[in-house]
């Protein structure tokens, strides 16, 4: 993600997210750790064309839950288009934060995601993250809750499958998702 992505990215925001959406300066914030050395995040955009269809970051910090030298990893943010929901997006920029984790040498990742998205919930289990605890009311002005979930080895994550039709062939390329480029 670079600064001329962060209008297209906050109109996607604020349609998925109408209660709680991210602002202006706090995609600026986490832009602003995401260059140079000692670069603490990672935003990935999606295209379709000239369209952004997706976008999501990863932050890291400098210990793991069990308090030792292990770096963490949490996904800030995913989100995918109304209309690319179950082409495998989702999953394609999931795969890439889990590179980025890697490569920020993460020995897990965390996440939150609100109790009542069952959706984002099950790519998640896919991707072998396991709930841990919940945030009461940690989505506001909502007062939603957030299952809290980890993975424990991103390196482990094997690169994203091609979606799956109902009729059980894969559609379209490799990545899944036709005519979608990530960038990041």
């Amino acid at each position: 993600m670079r600064w001329w992505d962060i209008d297209p990215v906050l109109a996607l925001e604020k349609d998925l997210f109408p209660e709680d959406a991210w602002s202006r300066g706090m995609f600026w914030s986490e832009l602003a750790h995401a260059r140079g050395p000692g670069s603490t995040r990672r935003y990935v955009v999606a295209y379709d064309g000239e369209r952004l269809v997706g976008y999501g970051g990863l932050a890291v910090a400098g210990t793991d839950s069990g308090g030792g030298d292990a770096v963490a990893a949490d996904v800030q943010t995913i989100a995918v288009a109304r209309d690319q929901w179950g082409t495998g997006l989702g999953a394609r920029l999931l795969t890439e934060l889990l590179r980025h984790a890697t490569a920020f040498e993460a020995t897990e990742v965390l996440l939150e995601v609100r109790v009542d998205n069952t959706r984002a919930q099950k790519l998640y289990e896919r991707f072998g993250f396991e709930p841990i605890g919940f945030r009461r009311g940690y989505y506001q002005p909502g007062n939603v809750d957030a299952l809290v979930m980890r993975l424990s080895d991103p390196s482990a994550v094997p690169p994203a499958a091609p979606h799956t039709s109902p009729n059980g062939r894969a559609d379209g390329p490799v990545n899944g998702v036709q005519g979608t480029e990530i960038h990041g």
